[in-house]
C-alpha cells in the first residue's frame, strides 16, 4: 500500500511541474489565428541556453483563448508575450500582449 501512494505522489507532482511550465510569461510570434474558433497558434521564442541560439525559433503550440475579445488585437506575425495554462491537455491561454 506505501508504495502505490509513493507512485500517485510521485505522479502527482511530475503533473504539477509540467503545468506549471505554461504558467510563466513567454515569449513568441503569432504565425495563425482563427478567430471563430477562438484558437491562436504562437511560435515560441527560445530563450538563450547553452548550446542553442539565443532568439531562435522554438515549438509552436496552439492554444484556446480564454476571451475570444484577446485576439482581435493582434494579428499573424506580431510578436507577443503571453501566459498560457494546460487543462486536461488542451493550452489556455490566460494573457496575451503585444510587444
Amino acid at each position: 500500500m506505501g508504495t502505490v501512494k509513493l507512485i500517485f505522489a510521485g505522479t502527482a507532482a511530475i503533473g504539477m511541474l509540467a503545468s506549471s511550465a505554461f504558467a510563466d510569461d513567454m515569449t513568441g510570434m503569432i504565425t495563425r489565428i482563427d478567430r471563430l474558433n477562438g484558437t491562436i497558434s504562437i511560435q515560441q521564442t527560445q530563450k538563450g541556453t547553452v548550446g542553442g541560439s539565443a532568439g531562435g525559433a522554438g515549438a509552436l503550440q496552439e492554444y484556446k483563448a480564454k476571451d475570444a475579445a484577446m485576439l482581435d488585437t493582434v494579428h499573424a506575425g506580431d510578436r507577443v508575450n503571453y501566459s498560457a495554462t494546460d487543462t486536461n491537455g488542451t493550452g489556455t491561454l490566460t494573457k496575451l500582449q503585444k510587444q
